[in-house]
């Protein structure tokens, strides 16, 4: 092989590397633009997410908030503040936090899971178990309708934790507190014949409570 040869098979393999060192560049660089696995992918696909929104099916609860009686951790009923504890009727409100008062001195808390609730928020509440539960009539079972809530109404709480239902369930009368249904032990409103007659007998669900007939 001459000098010249050689020459030329040398420039011939060098082209050919830097080609192939090119093309291996562009794929590099469109996988690191494109593929989901990497950090730049993955944050524009979130960002696409969030654009789209949850489905449908799973209503955010972005679109009510404290105003409308959602509750945050923790809240009991001395609270002051969250509309779902001072927007109860004054005389619910005044048995609970005297039977709060007792039940502290046996190490109990009650907590506020649900209290006064909004017509907006109540709806919303409907919504989502009906999407849970399959169904209007089984959604029945656990959710009113903002007509017939006695949440809307501030007619009714929603006490734990399971300690301090219990509690309320066994000493509520006392204080007119009853328990409604045998299927929400969370569930509390006042009757004050309850002083001197005791609860009235269970209904198993709402679907059993002439007040959500309306």
């Amino acid at each position: 092989m001459t000098v010249n040869s050689y020459r030329s098979v040398q420039l011939v393999l060098l082209a050919v590397s830097v080609l192939l060192a090119t093309a291996l560049l562009g794929v590099l660089v469109h996988e690191s633009v494109v593929s989901p696995s990497s950090a730049a992918g993955a944050e524009i696909l979130v960002k696409h997410h969030d654009l789209l929104g949850p489905p449908s099916a799973a209503p955010s609860r972005s679109r009510v908030g404290v105003a409308d009686g959602v509750v945050a951790d923790r809240v009991t009923v001395f609270d002051e503040t969250s509309p779902a504890v001072v927007n109860l009727d004054p005389d619910l409100l005044g048995a609970l936090r005297l039977a709060a008062t007792q039940a502290a001195d046996e190490g109990v808390v009650f907590v506020v899971n649900s209290g006064w609730r909004s017509a907006a928020y109540q709806e919303q509440l409907l919504r989502e178990a009906i999407a849970q539960y399959g169904s209007a009539d089984e959604a029945a079972r656990w959710v009113a309708t903002p007509a017939t809530s006695a949440h809307v109404s501030g007619d009714a709480v929603d006490i734990g934790p399971a300690e301090a239902a219990s509690w309320l369930s066994t000493r509520g009368a006392e204080y007119g507190l009853c328990q409604i249904y045998t299927n929400e032990p969370w569930h509390f409103e006042l009757r004050p014949d309850a002083t001197n007659h005791g609860c009235p007998l269970l209904y198993a669900d709402p679907t059993e409570d002439p007040r959500m007939q309306k």
